[in-house]
């Protein structure tokens, strides 16, 4: 059975860059990772979903769930979305023994970096018709994760660096679920 893995972190603090590296990292090591990423699931699996407090709990659900039933299909199945409240990760955590990476990085760096050009439309002033309103972590909420499993800040360490951290962290607990099953090492 697959392990789910949480990604959490803010818009720009490298939730997909890491997980296209882990991908990577997975098809040279012939461990079987999927991808569930948020932000392609708001166009299917979530399309009818607003980003309410409410409707963004229904939207982690349910890619808790899509992941729980694919999860015999691979190793790990990496949900990386914002998912910016504590009862969400903490909902996966206890329903899926899903662990929580949390992608932390500073505001003045996911400002610069702003690869959708969201922290722009969210820093338009009020009245402004392109002006998002619920930018999590800037104008919405962001609720700081209590206990991670690993903690990765982005804004301190280059990608490398990243993936070495989380490749660490697979490893560990694939080896404890099987430790015969694979050889690893880093890209």
């Amino acid at each position: 059975m697959g392990q789910i893995i949480q990604f959490t972190g803010l818009s720009g603090a490298g939730k997909t860059t890491l997980s296209a590296a882990l991908l990577e990292w997975g098809l040279q090591q012939n461990i079987a990772i999927k991808l569930i990423d948020g932000d392609v699931y708001r166009q299917t699996l979530c399309k009818d979903l607003g980003f309410s407090k409410a409707d963004r709990l229904e939207n982690v659900a349910r890619l808790g769930a899509y992941a729980a039933s694919i999860a015999a299909n691979y190793d790990f199945v990496i949900i990386a979305a914002i998912n910016p409240y504590e009862e969400g990760r903490n909902n996966l955590s206890e329903k899926y023994n899903a662990a929580l990476i949390w992608l932390t990085c500073d505001i003045e760096t996911l400002i610069s970096r702003d690869p959708k050009g969201l922290y722009k439309k969210a820093l338009l002033p009020d009245g402004h018709p392109d002006k998002i309103h619920n930018l999590t972590g800037l104008n919405d909420t962001f609720e700081i994760p209590a206990s991670p499993d690993l903690i990765i800040d982005t804004g301190l360490t280059d990608s490398a660096q990243a993936l070495a951290a989380a490749v660490q962290f697979l490893s560990r607990r694939l080896h404890r679920q099987d430790p015969a099953t694979h050889n690893l090492s880093p890209i």
